[in-house]
Protein backbone atom coordinates (compact mmCIF):
# COMPACT_ATOMS: atom_id res chain seq x y z
CA UNK A 1 0.00 0.00 0.00
CA UNK A 2 1.43 3.00 -0.79
CA UNK A 3 0.28 6.78 0.09
CA UNK A 4 -2.11 6.84 -2.56
CA UNK A 5 -3.79 3.80 -1.63
CA UNK A 6 -4.36 5.27 1.67
CA UNK A 7 -5.72 8.32 0.39
CA UNK A 8 -8.18 5.98 -1.73
CA UNK A 9 -9.29 4.16 1.16
CA UNK A 10 -9.71 7.55 3.30
CA UNK A 11 -11.89 8.67 0.65
CA UNK A 12 -14.03 4.90 0.83
CA UNK A 13 -14.60 5.44 4.46
CA UNK A 14 -15.15 9.22 5.10
CA UNK A 15 -17.01 10.20 1.46
CA UNK A 16 -16.18 13.83 0.91
CA UNK A 17 -13.41 14.79 -2.28
CA UNK A 18 -10.12 13.14 -2.74
CA UNK A 19 -8.75 16.02 -2.11
CA UNK A 20 -9.88 16.13 1.57
CA UNK A 21 -8.77 12.53 2.13
CA UNK A 22 -5.46 13.52 0.49
CA UNK A 23 -5.54 16.70 3.27
CA UNK A 24 -6.26 14.26 5.94
CA UNK A 25 -3.41 11.60 5.24
CA UNK A 26 -0.61 14.38 4.42
CA UNK A 27 -1.99 16.24 7.69
CA UNK A 28 -1.75 12.99 9.34
CA UNK A 29 2.19 12.59 8.51
CA UNK A 30 2.82 16.06 9.03
CA UNK A 31 1.49 16.10 12.88
CA UNK A 32 3.98 13.18 13.38
CA UNK A 33 6.75 14.00 11.48
CA UNK A 34 6.32 17.78 13.47
CA UNK A 35 6.39 16.07 16.72
CA UNK A 36 9.35 13.92 16.02
CA UNK A 37 11.15 16.87 15.42
CA UNK A 38 10.67 18.21 18.42
CA UNK A 39 11.80 15.02 19.95
CA UNK A 40 8.57 14.10 21.41
CA UNK A 41 7.63 10.21 20.35
CA UNK A 42 4.03 9.64 18.87
CA UNK A 43 2.03 6.52 20.44
CA UNK A 44 -1.04 4.76 18.65
CA UNK A 45 -2.63 2.51 20.84
CA UNK A 46 -2.72 -1.39 19.58
CA UNK A 47 -0.37 0.22 16.40
CA UNK A 48 3.31 1.09 17.95
CA UNK A 49 5.46 3.86 18.84
CA UNK A 50 7.35 6.70 16.80
CA UNK A 51 10.43 8.38 18.17
CA UNK A 52 13.79 9.56 17.48
CA UNK A 53 16.76 7.48 19.00
CA UNK A 54 20.67 9.29 18.98
CA UNK A 55 22.96 7.41 17.28
CA UNK A 56 26.37 8.15 18.20
CA UNK A 57 29.67 9.78 16.67
CA UNK A 58 31.60 6.64 15.03
CA UNK A 59 34.22 5.82 12.65
CA UNK A 60 33.11 4.02 9.82
CA UNK A 61 35.45 2.50 6.85
CA UNK A 62 35.23 3.25 3.03
CA UNK A 63 34.70 0.07 1.43
CA UNK A 64 36.40 1.14 -1.61
CA UNK A 65 39.34 2.84 -0.48
CA UNK A 66 39.62 1.48 2.99
CA UNK A 67 40.08 4.85 4.30
CA UNK A 68 38.87 5.73 7.46
CA UNK A 69 35.84 8.34 7.38
CA UNK A 70 34.55 9.90 10.36
CA UNK A 71 30.45 10.15 11.09
CA UNK A 72 29.09 12.46 12.77
CA UNK A 73 26.34 12.49 15.69
CA UNK A 74 22.50 12.56 14.41
CA UNK A 75 18.84 11.63 15.02
CA UNK A 76 17.23 8.94 13.12
CA UNK A 77 13.61 7.59 13.35
CA UNK A 78 12.12 4.64 14.58
CA UNK A 79 9.23 2.36 14.85
CA UNK A 80 8.03 -0.23 17.82
CA UNK A 81 5.19 -2.28 16.79
CA UNK A 82 3.15 -3.09 19.69
CA UNK A 83 1.87 -6.55 20.36
CA UNK A 84 -1.70 -6.29 18.79
CA UNK A 85 0.13 -5.38 15.49
CA UNK A 86 2.96 -8.10 15.55
CA UNK A 87 0.09 -10.64 16.62
CA UNK A 88 -2.43 -9.30 13.55
CA UNK A 89 0.62 -10.15 11.23
CA UNK A 90 1.61 -13.50 12.36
Amino acid sequence: MNKQALVEWVHGKLGGTKVQAEEIVDGLFEAIVNTLKKGDEVSVAGFGIFSVKQRAARMARNPKTGESVKVAATRVPKFRAAKALKDAVK
